[in-house]
């Protein structure tokens, strides 16, 4: 993104199974007998009570049809994971499919609107782009990830994104198979719109060509514009990222089980926010929570987004962020056409928490400078070739990246990515904590 801008397992119950199993010898003493099987008794019938708790709090509906809980009785755990699942909801899936010019599944609410001369023009744009970046980028996409980023390691780490804005499709493109990607940049989160408010869009048509046009820079150039999305995310075609985020979901053949509305606590845990919540900062740490399924493969996966300012003034006020960013240990860092803000002094922080806690950072040349992988604690894989930055950020040449480049070793990029997209050679690195100073791979769930 230019300029500052989880197959959840949190329902794993670890032990239940063992606990409900009496190793312990039998006793003799029938006393002693018949303690131990009222103290049974009383343990399973605490379980069961606990577990219809448990089903009662996470059975209604999400969505805008049924707003979260509210503030007073949000629900806590570690970060970056909720608690429980998403509740399952289709309004997210129908309402993104029509945006993003796909039919609707059976049952679909939109089935009316579907028929209008509008979304039918607004569907064949949407499935020529599709199909064009399907034959190029994600192709390339597909086969440097199948051939580099299919180890283990790699496989089971948390996906984190700093600066990404919506661009949900290289996270998801680079990492297919990981359970847990989080999204952060400077954009709102948004909220979802109900048929009842796109049914009153007076132009339908101008409309849908607004949305198209939110998607274009990603479809063309490979990445958002942050210029366009401030003229597109602050109200004037939707209010945040939800949208965007959705309809490349959806356009990459997965299903939209649901989503909730999150923020974070004092202490640093994601928690369901209520749509009342009133920040005590402009941005508030507020952001989403959306579970979706593989069309493909069925698996479940959950993607997280956050709205943060990531520059030094604000982290060093945020210290809820920071700790959030503690339960990102050992997690797969993904950065691409950054603006290339952690070259500058004043996003030092947020640069010190990808190199602390990241097992592995996958960037372009705009992402954290080559100097600061140090040969001791990384090694580092070049990709693709590199001379200097192009356009308006030429001056910011790495002298010791092109001299890295000039190893036979660097490996070919099978695509073209980030800034100059078609116009210039692409570049990537992906940098991985040597043995010796390897962050934990697997995070905790």
């Amino acid at each position: 993104m230019e300029m500052s801008k989880n197959a959840m397992n949190c329902n794993r119950i670890n032990g239940v199974g063992a606990a409900s199993q009496n190793t312990t010898p039998r006793s003799q003493n029938p006393t002693k007998s018949k303690e131990l099987l009222r103290v049974i008794i009383r343990y399973r019938s605490s379980l069961l009570t606990a577990l219809l708790f448990a089903f009662a709090s996470v059975s209604p509906g999400c969505g805008h049809s049924a707003p979260p809980a509210a503030a007073s009785a949000e629900k806590k755990g570690p970060a970056p994971t909720m608690p429980v699942p998403v509740p399952e909801n289709r309004d997210a899936d129908d309402t993104a499919r029509f945006l993003a010019g796909m039919p609707g599944n059976p049952g679909s609410p939109f089935a009316d609107l579907e028929k209008n001369e509008a979304w039918t023009d607004h569907r064949a744009r949407l499935d020529s782009a599709w199909h064009n970046l399907d034959g190029t980028l994600i192709a390339g996409l597909h086969e440097f990830a199948k051939a580099e980023l299919s180890d283990a390691a790699l496989r089971d780490a948390i996906v984190y994104y700093p600066f990404s804005g919506p661009d949900a499709l290289y996270a998801t493109a680079c990492f297919p198979n990981n359970a847990t990607y989080v999204l952060v940049a400077l954009e709102p989160s948004g909220t979802l719109p109900s048929l009842k408010q796109l049914s009153r869009k007076q132009d339908l048509a101008a409309y849908l060509r607004a949305t198209r046009d939110t998607m274009g820079s990603v479809l063309g150039r490979s990445f958002f514009i942050t210029r366009e999305m401030d003229r597109q995310f602050r109200g004037q075609v939707t209010d945040g990222l939800l949208l965007p985020i959705l309809e490349v979901l959806v356009r990459r053949h997965n299903t939209i089980l649901g989503f909730r509305y999150t923020r974070l606590d004092d202490d640093g845990r994601l928690i369901e926010r209520d749509l009342s919540y009133k920040p005590r900062t402009p941005y508030g740490d507020k952001g989403l929570q959306i579970a979706y399924r593989n069309d493909e493969d069925q698996s479940v996966h959950q993607m997280y987004y956050l709205t943060i300012n990531l520059d030094d003034e604000h982290l060093k006020t945020n210290p809820q962020f920071v700790k959030y960013s503690a339960g990102l240990k050992g997690a797969v860092t993904l950065l691409k056409a950054t603006s290339y803000m952690t070259h500058r002094d004043e996003f030092s922080v947020i640069r010190g928490l990808i190199l602390a806690n990241s097992q592995a950072v996958l960037q372009d040349d705009s992402g954290i400078p080559f100097h600061f992988f140090s040969p001791d604690a990384w090694k580092v894989q070049l990709y693709g070739e590199y001379t200097r930055p192009y356009g308006s950020f030429r001056y910011l040449i790495q002298s010791d990246l092109q001299k890295a480049y000039q190893d036979p070793a660097a490996r070919p990029l099978p695509f073209r990515i980030g800034y100059g997209y078609g116009k210039v050679n692409s570049n990537l690195q992906l940098a991985r904590r040597t043995a010796q100073t390897a962050a934990q791979s697997r995070p905790t769930n």
